[in-house]
């Protein structure tokens, strides 16, 4: 096993830790949960704080959502793609949030680059600071975002004709609307995919006003 995929091996068994316990994580209980020594993982990774920030960035790596999309078959209607999409994306993002919100909870400040703004549903920090070394960059960001983009619009351009706005401007609606979701208070129960969907496509009115 290489030494990239090994560290994958033990950020993939940290994950959940993480989000259970925070940063508060042992190494003990992260080398038990990978099934190797405690030492292996000192091997690989400098210290716990560098593996706290693979956790990080492992989170917001939108690749396992992209793989989601792009394996959703154009041949359904393009409302049950659009749900399909919401489930994938909704699930990258509470994954990304409980993550983060842990490591946020325990103290831990994602470092970000210089320039780089808080993502959706991420609220700046005062302990937050520009990142000198390696981690998700402003760019990076941009390119993932695009990646999501483009493949929310590659599941809409079969029904192009239509639509009132081209299938790039929809997913852009599409995200948007998405990512901007607040949570909800008392007893709401929280919007279904379907329901975001049949919103995003009819909006809210029963019928065209006079």
């Amino acid at each position: 096993m290489s030494t990239e995929q090994r560290r994958a091996m033990i950020v993939a068994a940290t994950l959940p830790l993480v989000a259970e316990y925070g940063a508060g994580v042992t190494t003990s209980q992260i080398a038990r949960a990978a099934g190797i020594g405690e030492g292996t993982i000192f091997r690989v990774f400098a210290d716990k704080d560098e593996l706290m920030g693979a956790c990080a960035a492992e989170a917001m790596n939108p690749d396992h959502a992209l793989r989601e999309l792009t394996s959703i078959s154009i041949d359904d209607p393009l409302p049950a793609r659009l749900v399909q999409a919401a489930e994938a994306l909704g699930a990258h993002l509470r994954r990304m949030g409980t993550v983060l919100g842990a490591l946020h909870a325990s103290g831990v400040r994602r470092e970000r680059s210089a320039g780089e703004r808080p993502s959706a549903g991420e609220e700046p920090s005062a302990g937050d600071r520009p990142s000198t070394g390696e981690g998700p960059s402003g760019g990076g960001r941009e390119r993932s975002l695009r990646a999501v983009r483009e493949a929310v619009a590659e599941l809409v351009e079969p029904d192009r004709d239509a639509l009132r706005m081209d299938p790039e401007r929809v997913a852009t609606f599409f995200l948007g609307l998405l990512f901007a979701r607040l949570p909800l208070t008392g007893d709401e129960p929280e919007p279904t995919p379907e329901e975001f969907v049949d919103v995003l496509l009819h909006g809210v009115l029963a019928h065209e006003p006079a």
